[in-house]
Parts: structure tokens; sequence; C-alpha cells
């Protein structure tokens, strides 16, 4: 988990504050961060900070295709950091 917090917190302020999710999808501990405007993609990350897909974002607002069940499988999500920074 430090390493996505040291991931995010180099990225400038954004409006909505970033943000990491923390999810079980397909039997693993992953990490969301979700896109922060328009054509950006959301990250999901193992727990090595390994880039695993992007679920969400881009033109069509559908991710880069590699994991399209992400949002309807996933389980026992919580906020595990928030950007405090204004």
């Amino acid at each position: 988990m430090v390493d996505e917090i040291h991931i995010i917190s180099e990225e400038p302020v954004r409006n909505p504050p970033g943000s990491i999710w923390q999810y079980t999808y397909n039997g693993q501990t992953v990490y969301y961060i979700p896109p922060y405007c328009c054509d950006v993609y959301g990250r999901l990350l193992n727990d090595h900070c390994g880039f695993i897909c992007a679920p969400d974002g881009g033109i069509t607002g559908d991710g880069d295709g590699k994991c399209p069940d992400f949002f309807t499988t996933r389980t026992n999500g919580k906020l595990i950091w928030q950007d405090s920074r204004r």
C-alpha cells in the first residue's frame, strides 16, 4: 500500500481528490486508482504495484478491455487513502 500512496502522492492536486481503493478481485487483493478526468484511464494494480488493467476511462469510458468484469465482480471494497491536499 505504501508504494500505491507514493505513486499517487507525486501527482498534482486534483478535483476530485485522488484516492486509492482496495478490493478483492479474482481471488487477489488489488488497488484501484480512479480516473481524475475525462479520457484518463483508471488503474488497477496488484499488491506489488504491478499494472493489471484499466477498468474504466478512455474515450469510450470502458477502459482497456482487459478486465471488463471488475466493477461487477469486485468485493470487499474500502477507501484506503484520499489526497487531503487542497
